[in-house]
């Protein structure tokens, strides 16, 4: 029975120095990228890498900010969708796919996700979300309120005690002629 709780043990401390590597491997790849999503991506997701759009059957590589589609048979890659897709990136359904490269199984994301194609409006996206850890993304709407602001807007939410609490600023006037939130 000793010679079987020694060789258990043995086997873990085996197993635990040849893991090592890898564990630290796994933990450098863990990614929280809220900051880099567009406004127009979906809520939900601390992290994703690409976007896929049944409407068009095409992709959008989050961290290098590319759009993927094809054009004449073959895979390009560009800072824009072409005009000719006449695409609402805010409106359009997009599927979050943290596989590698999906865009080279095209075949498996249009069977998985074609049953969204015209969902149109079915999505609730980054810049309409009131979920503050969106706010940090630096075109949305309630930006300014992003805790990690570190007192760029001149101490509009930036924790000092400048702001009144009424969403009404610092300034002394009665409110006309500005817009609330």
């Amino acid at each position: 029975m000793k010679k079987i709780a020694f060789i258990a043990c043995l086997w873990m401390v085996a197993g635990v120095l040849s893991t090592h590597k890898a564990s630290a491997q796994v933990r450098a790849n863990i990614n929280i990228n809220i900051g880099s999503q567009p406004i127009w991506g979906p809520v939900g997701y601390d992290d994703a890498q690409y976007y896929y759009f049944p409407d068009i059957d095409a992709y959008y590589n989050i961290p290098q900010r590319q759009f993927i589609y094809l054009d004449g048979g073959r895979w390009v890659f560009g800072a824009a969708l072409p005009g000719r897709y006449h695409y609402d990136l805010y409106r359009g359904y997009k599927v979050v796919v943290n596989d590698p490269r999906p865009y080279l199984h095209p075949d498996i994301y249009r069977e998985r996700y074609g049953r969204y194609k015209g969902w149109y409006g079915k999505q609730t996206i980054i810049r309409d979300s009131r979920d503050e850890r969106y706010y940090e993304i630096k075109d949305h709407p309630m930006h300014y309120k992003w805790k990690g602001d570190n007192g760029n807007h001149n101490g509009w939410k930036n924790g000092r005690g400048n702001d009144r609490g009424d969403e009404r600023g610092n300034g002394r006037g009665r409110g006309r002629g500005h817009d609330k939130d």
